[in-house]
């Protein structure tokens, strides 16, 4: 499967390689992600989702927030597991793949929410590989 999503020269760098990308001045993050780890919080009204924002910003855990505002049908504290590029739309892909790895514990998400044919979303990042 991976030879399907993974460029031959991404599939098969080695750690010399990723080190000579580093002493070349590339930093960790010019590195290719490929996999996000997401959690988002999806309201279809602005209203709504300013609402959750505020919650966030109050120190509510993130996937509280997520159980009690997201209108997403999946309600496992807004996880969407691992996902791809290319699997996600445009404008969310875009927020997500530009988001730091952050914890439940200090959530960096996005601010304001992203609109998408969906709703708006507040998106965090759990991991990157």
């Amino acid at each position: 499967m991976l030879n399907c999503i993974l460029p031959r020269t991404a599939k098969h760098s080695t750690h010399r390689e990723m080190k000579n990308k580093k002493a070349s001045g590339l930093s960790k993050s010019s590195v290719f992600v490929f996999f996000l780890q997401v959690r988002h919080i999806l309201c279809e009204k602005h209203g709504k989702c300013m609402e959750a924002m505020e919650k966030l910003k109050a120190g509510v855990r993130f996937s509280e927030v997520a159980t009690q505002y997201s209108e997403d049908k999946a309600r496992q504290g807004g996880d969407l597991g691992w996902m791809t590029r290319g699997s996600m739309v445009g404008p969310f892909q875009d927020a997500a793949f530009a988001l730091p790895v952050s914890s439940m514990d200090k959530p960096v998400y996005t601010d304001p929410p992203v609109k998408t044919k969906f709703g708006y979303h507040i998106i965090m990042v759990e991991g990157k590989k």
